[in-house]
This record gives structure tokens, sequence and C-alpha cells, in this order.
């Protein structure tokens, strides 16, 4: 964690805390939920120490970053106009893009809006998933997965009150810890349940969770819900994008026991030429066997060596 410095910048309208370390091509990181910058300090280190500018935003609604109340102010346009603006304010022409789970969700819409700005995208997690014009992402999820999906779940005002009574650290241990393949659930009568006993595993130390868990107890959950708040709004404002390509160049890694790829038609979608079909310049997918999701920390070494060994290419 030594040699990172933290700064605000004013982007689009918002205060953005950043993390930052090293000189040469930028490399920008964007963390997912519930995160911060955090989750990248292996990640920050270690291409620092290859000869790049690792940089790491808290994403609105995090951390020490503003958090605008509103849900309709976390659609995919606030959120890349905000790193529009930081690529901006970082004074270079475009960067090398490193993102996971909601993060990574943006980052495909960062190179479907502006491809200009990424010289080529490490993508962790969370595969691009096309515009469906006839099925709004939050009904379909019900009719599919049921009121008990934790996106279905999230929806709900009174979530954060649900939370609160966990507290951030229980919940943060639960999600981080969570090694359950497939659909992630919140059962109504005990959503975050998790054992006193339950051990961290070796890369999640509780100095790790602590300075986590007390950004959440400062800054609340609601900024990161409101991200799966907005989800149908997005499908609404993005139906001019129906049917168009991801045209930047992509390597895709994921843990064989993420939440995300195991969830039904996932596999199918990643490796069935799906995926291909809609990222043409995909060059790469990875599975890491035995990893889940939080892949950036669990499998820090292997995710730092599959990041530089693609963007050092270009």
């Amino acid at each position: 964690m030594e040699g990172i410095e933290h700064k605000t910048l004013s982007v689009n309208g918002i205060n953005m805390h950043v993390a930052e370390k090293g000189k040469g091509p930028v490399v920008l990181f964007l963390h997912g939920f519930p995160e911060l910058w955090y989750t990248w300090r292996h990640q920050i280190v270690a291409l620092a120490d290859l000869g790049y500018r690792a940089v790491a935003p808290d994403l609105r609604g995090y951390g020490d970053t503003d958090a605008p109340a509103e849900v309709s102010s976390y659609t995919y346009f606030h959120v890349v106009g905000d790193l529009v603006a930081l690529v901006e304010s970082l004074g270079v022409e475009s960067v090398f893009l490193v993102a996971h789970d909601w993060g990574a969700l943006i980052g495909w819409y960062l190179c479907l809006f502006r491809p200009d700005l990424v010289k080529a995208y490490v993508c962790l997690s969370v595969p691009f998933r096309p515009r469906h014009p006839k099925m709004k992402p939050i009904p379909t999820m019900r009719a599919f997965l049921g009121d008990d999906y934790y996106m279905c779940r999230f929806q709900d005002p009174g979530m954060e009150d649900e939370i609160a009574k966990y507290g951030s650290e229980a919940v943060l241990k639960k999600i981080l810890t969570d090694r359950k393949p497939g659909p992630p659930c919140l059962p109504k009568d005990n959503p975050f349940s998790i054992s006193p006993d339950t051990k961290l595993p070796s890369w999640l130390s509780q100095d790790d969770l602590k300075y986590c868990s007390t950004k959440f107890d400062q800054k609340g959950f609601t900024g990161g819900l409101n991200y799966y708040r907005a989800l149908d709004l997005n499908w609404e404002l993005t139906a001019p994008w129906t049917g168009v390509k991801v045209k930047v160049p992509v390597k895709f890694v994921v843990g064989e026991l993420d939440v995300v790829y195991t969830t039904p038609g996932m596999k199918e979608y990643v490796h069935g030429g799906g995926f291909k079909k809609d990222v043409p310049m995909l060059e790469d997918v990875v599975v890491l066997e035995g990893a889940a999701h939080f892949i950036n920390q669990e499998r820090a070494q292997e995710t730092n060596s599959h990041i530089h060994d693609f963007i050092q290419k270009f």
C-alpha cells in the first residue's frame, strides 16, 4: 500500500476520490459492489511496479466520492460521464481498462459509448450482455430467478434497513466470503445470515474488512444499491444502442465458482459463440479453477499476470 496517493477530483458535477500510484500509461480500475478503490490494492502496487500509472476511483455513491440520493443519478450515462471526465483530468487520450462486477458492466458501456478512450479492456467476472429489446431487466429476473434473487431484493427501499440490522462488517463479510455458485438469493427471513465462526479467507484480513466496513458505515449502501435500482431505467435509455457491438480488444477472466458465471445460461453464452459475436475483438477467455467471484483479491498474483500479459501487447 506504500506510495499510493489519494486525491479528490471534480468530475461531471461530483467530487470523486481517486487512489493512484506509478508513472507511465494509465490503467484505470473500476470496482464493483460492495467494494471501493481498495479492492484493487494488489493490482495498483503490481502495475505501478511494472511501469504503469494505476488509477482506481471510488465510483459515485461509494467511499469518499459523492453519493447523489436519487436513483436517476446512477444511469450508465452518469457513471460513464464521470469516467470520461476522469480520463480527461488525468491528461491522457486513452487508458487501459480493468474492471470487476458492477465496474465491469460500466466498463462495457464505456467501451460502447467511447471506444476511443479505451486501448484494451481486461474484464473480470461480468461478460457483456446485449440489450434485449423485449425483456426489461428486473421483471425478467423476477420471472426466471424469483423475488428473492438479490438484484430483485435490492429494488426494495427497505433494503438499507435490513443491512443496518446486521451491520456493514457482517454484510461485507457474508458477501465477500460466500463461495456458493449460482444466482445469489436473499431470503426475507434472514438475508445476510453468517455464522460468527466463519473464518476470513487468507486473502482477506480483518484490517481489510475493517477499512471497507468503516467506509460503508460512513457512506451507507444507498449509492451502491442505486446502481441496481437504475437497471430498468438504463434499459429504457439505452434503446438506441440495441444491437451495437463492442469494438475494443478484450480479455475476459472469471472464477470457476463465480456467481455470475454459474448463473443459468451464462457459460453457454461465454463459450458458445454469443459473447464473441457481441464482442468481435474478444481475444481470450480465462476461467480460474477453484476461484469464486472476487478474483482480483482471491487470486491477486494470477490476476495481475493476466492483466499485464494482455495490456503489454498494445
